[in-house]
């Protein structure tokens, strides 16, 4: 197990299947990104190596893509849309309620890792202003009220783990 408690060995079974591959890198941080939740900081070099490119190049992508991140995110993503419909209909509002709530900036995970808050440029789904998706699910026509059932539902669902 690596620092972060992620399994070394499924780490480096992921690298070997897209080694050589000339254009593998993007397959290969998907794989990487899913099996951990994020791309470990420590898999960038095995990465370049196998694939023949510089650390920074593979720094480069992870950091242009959005999908993937360098930290290990919550189980649960909220993405706020901060495009024109939704800010015009009250986005701002939405975004400032929920960092009350999740008590999180953007860009922050809980120290649980049950939640991530992040904005995004736009949803597209602007007929629903103002909206945020929660993992793939998006939730729509949203108010203070409606933010609190929803995340009441995810909250639900760790107690149910127990």
């Amino acid at each position: 197990m690596g620092k972060h408690g992620i399994d070394e060995g499924r780490l480096r079974s992921i690298i070997e299947e897209h080694k050589g591959e000339k254009w593998g890198l993007i397959p290969l941080l998907q794989d990487v990104q899913k099996e951990f939740g994020y791309i470990p900081p420590d898999g960038i070099e095995p990465i370049a190596e196998a694939l023949g490119l510089y650390p920074s190049q593979v720094q480069g992508v992870i950091t242009f893509y959005a999908g993937f991140g360098l930290e290990p995110k919550g189980k649960y993503v909220i993405r706020v849309c901060r495009g024109t419909a939704c800010h015009v209909k009250g986005g701002r509002s939405i975004l400032r309620f929920l960092k009350k709530e999740l008590g999180l900036e953007e860009g922050q995970t809980s120290e649980d890792y049950q939640f991530t808050l992040e904005t995004v440029a736009c949803l597209g789904a602007c007929f629903l202003a103002p909206t945020m998706m929660v993992n793939r699910t998006y939730y729509g026509r949203l108010s203070p009220p409606k933010v609190t059932s929803v995340l009441a539902q995810y909250r639900k669902d760790r107690v149910e783990e127990k």
